[in-house]
C-alpha cells in the first residue's frame, strides 16, 4: 500500500476516447428514471459468484450436497461461462432505453471494445510464458538454486526465481514444492513449524515479481490505463516490495519458532 500511493497521482497514461462523460446523481436519475432497488443493482454481479462458489462447494471430496439432482445443477450452473451468462441476462433487465435492443448492442460493442485489447495483450503474454515453461529454463534454475545452503531463503529464491523467469505463480508453487521437499531435513526444515515457515517462504517467492511474461501484469496495466514502464514502476516494484516484505516476516518468524 505504501508503494502503491506513490502512483495515486499519476494520471492514466492510456485515454479511452470512447469513454461516456461522467454525470452527476441528478443528471443519472433523470437519464435512468425509476432506479433499480439494491437487490436487483447488485444481482449481476453477486449472482454469477454465488453459483460458482456453490459449484465449487458441491465438488468438495465430502459432496456436501450429496450426488444427485441438486449435484448436476450446481455443477453446471457454477461453471463461469453459465454463470457469467446469467450474471448477463439480469444485467440486460436493468436496461431502461425505449430501444433495449439497441441499447443492448450498443454496451456489446462497447465492451468488446474495452476488452478485446485486452484479452489479446493478456494471452500474448500468457503464451510468453507457456514458451518459457516448455523450456528447460525453469529445471535448470530449480536445480541449481536449489543447491545453496541459505536455509528458509533457500524456497523463497528457487520461487522467485521460477516465478520471474516463466510468469506462473502456480508452476512456481508446484515446482519449487517438489524440489524442496526432499532438502527439508539438510536445511534444518523438517520440523511441523519448518514445513510451515516454508510453505509461506515459497508462497512470498512465487509472486516475486510480476512483469510482461505474466499475463495479470498485462490484466493489470491494461484495465488501469498504465504504459508499460508505469507498469513495470508500479506493479512489478510492488510485487518485489510485497515478496520482499513477505520474506522479511518469514525470517523473523524462523528466528523465534526454530
Amino acid at each position: 500500500m505504501l508503494w502503491a500511493n506513490r502512483f495515486q497521482a499519476v494520471e492514466a497514461d492510456i485515454i479511452d476516447s470512447q469513454e461516456s462523460p461522467k454525470k452527476d446523481w441528478q443528471a443519472l436519475k433523470a437519464s435512468y428514471g425509476q432506479l433499480p432497488s439494491a437487490s436487483q443493482a447488485f444481482a449481476p454481479i453477486f449472482v454469477p459468484i454465488l453459483l460458482i462458489c456453490f459449484g465449487s462447494i458441491a465438488k468438495f471430496p465430502s459432496f456436501p450436497f450429496g450426488q444427485g439432482m441438486l449435484f448436476e445443477v450446481l455443477g453446471f450452473l457454477g461453471q463461469p461461462l453459465t454463470a457469467l451468462l446469467i450474471g448477463l441476462l439480469l444485467a440486460v433487465r436493468l436496461l431502461k432505453s425505449a430501444d433495449k435492443v439497441a441499447e443492448f448492442g450498443e454496451r456489446i460493442s462497447q465492451g468488446i471494445t474495452a476488452a478485446a485489447p485486452i484479452l489479446l495483450i493478456t494471452g500474448a503474454g500468457g503464451a510468453f510464458g507457456a514458451v518459457l515453461k516448455a523450456t528447460p529454463l525453469g529445471d535448470y534454475l530449480g536445480t541449481t538454486l536449489s543447491a545453496l545452503g541459505v536455509g528458509i531463503f533457500m524456497p523463497f529464491i528457487v520461487a522467485a526465481a521460477l516465478k520471474s523467469a516463466q510468469g506462473s505463480s502456480t508452476v512456481a508453487l508446484v515446482t519449487t514444492s517438489a524440489l524442496v521437499a526432499p532438502l527439508l531435513g539438510q536445511l534444518g526444515l523438517d520440523s511441523e513449524m519448518g514445513r510451515a515457515l516454508t510453505v509461506m517462504a515459497i508462497g512470498a517467492g512465487a509472486m516475486t515479481v510480476s512483469h510482461a511474461n505474466d499475463s495479470f501484469f498485462w490484466v493489470v496495466s491494461q484495465f488501469s490505463r498504465m504504459s508499460v514502464g508505469l507498469a513495470y514502476r508500479a506493479q512489478t516494484m510492488a510485487t518485489l516490495v510485497q515478496g520482499g516484505t513477505a520474506m522479511a516476516v518469514v525470517y523473523v518468524l524462523s528466528l523465534v519458532l526454530l
